[in-house]
């Protein structure tokens, strides 16, 4: 077992050949819109995952997949010469389910989007079935509701109560 940075370190690097390779090495047409977008390697450093994106419909992924499929010996040859470790890990191709995630979640935004410009157009001549402002407010003319001998006493300082000890 080796250490987490370094697996992480190795996988950074096993993604960064594989895209040189296929782009430099591989000359096979179905794979001129694939993406490599990530790597993990196993923590032994034996197997290595390739993540990859293709851009097109389910043809073009596809196409990709068995020319990947194909091309998994050179492009592991390639990161055992470019690498340097022992045991060069063995190479599996996997499709990326980050773009139709993406798609997903942009349908769910515009769905929502739609739904606030329904009720923003509904609520344009809507008024309130109450007041506008359903608050208490206290009341501006306090003193001058008070009836005569209920005003509010003046205790001072509090050193007048029973009790009190001064502190000076």
């Amino acid at each position: 077992m080796v250490d987490a940075p370094r697996a992480r370190r190795l996988a950074k690097r096993i993604s960064q050949i594989v895209a040189s390779t296929l782009e430099h090495e591989v000359k096979d047409p179905r794979l001129a819109m694939v993406t490599i977008t990530d790597a993990r390697v196993t923590p032994d450093l034996r197997e290595a995952t390739v993540f990859y994106t293709v851009y097109g419909g389910e043809p073009e992924r596809t196409g990709s997949a068995a020319a990947l499929a194909s091309a998994k010996g050179v492009v592991r040859s390639a990161v055992g010469r470019h690498t340097g470790v022992r045991f060069t890990p063995t190479l599996e191709f996997v499709p990326d389910a980050v773009p139709e995630g993406a798609k997903r979640l942009d349908e769910l935004l515009e769905g929502a989007r739609q739904a606030d410009a329904e009720v923003e157009a509904l609520a344009v001549g809507a008024t309130y079935a109450g007041e506008a402002d359903p608050y208490r407010k206290p009341r501006e003319d306090d003193d001058e509701d008070l009836p005569v001998g209920d005003e509010p006493a003046d205790l001072g300082s509090g050193s007048d109560l029973p009790g009190a000890r001064s502190t000076g």
